[in-house]
């Protein structure tokens, strides 16, 4: 495995909290971002990244998984290499749990910060891929927890403040705790309604 990111202790959370900018084909050398999140998402236990995490605020998603099977986020081989450029959610839809933790969110001891976060089960995206072209989508089931989870991240917004009650744990028991509460699809198709963020 390689280094964790070490933004939060260098940095702190205020840099995480800034909203990231729209990235610039002309002047942005986003290929060189892409591969950085590449090199990361290859060699760290994560589903996905986005660039501030690394020092970068661009508006960019990098996801390696979008599997629940964490046992995925171990194996250097798997990596699904999908990059949204610029993504905007149009619409949102359903209701689904899942324990989420964060490579950025570690305190001094190695622990994650954790805790089970409400995203929507569907939801329309529009985004530009790495060619310039503006495209449109529909995702759904886990994958949408994952790119949220990222989406939040270029808008300043972390899991924890999206969470009432959080805890520590260590990555082995958030994965044990993983196994046995499962993601928790409670409506595929209902109104999706946010709740109020907890800062």
């Amino acid at each position: 495995m390689g280094q964790r990111i070490t933004i939060v202790t260098k940095k702190g959370y205020d840099y995480l909290k800034q909203r990231s900018t729209e990235v610039d084909f002309e002047k942005d050398d986003y290929k060189e971002y892409i591969s950085k999140l590449k090199e990361y998402c290859e060699t760290n236990v994560v589903y996905a990244l986005s660039p501030v995490q690394i020092g970068i605020p661009k508006r960019l998603i990098y996801i390696r998984n979008t599997s629940s099977d964490m046992s995925k986020n171990y194996d250097g081989s798997h990596n699904e290499s999908i990059i949204y450029i610029n993504p905007v959610i149009k619409k949102a839809y359903g209701h689904t749990q899942f324990l989420e933790g964060c490579e950025s969110c570690i305190d001094a001891d190695g622990n994650y910060i954790v805790g089970v976060v409400d995203r929507p089960y569907k939801i329309d995206i529009e985004y530009t891929d790495i060619e310039g072209k503006r495209q449109s989508k529909t995702i759904k089931d886990f994958e949408v927890t994952v790119f949220c989870h990222e989406y939040d991240h270029l808008d300043g917004i972390l899991h924890m403040d999206r969470i009432d009650e959080s805890s520590k744990m260590t990555l082995t028991e958030m994965r044990e705790y993983r196994a046995a509460h499962k993601y928790n699809v409670i409506s595929e198709d209902c109104e999706y309604k946010p709740k109020k963020l907890v800062k």
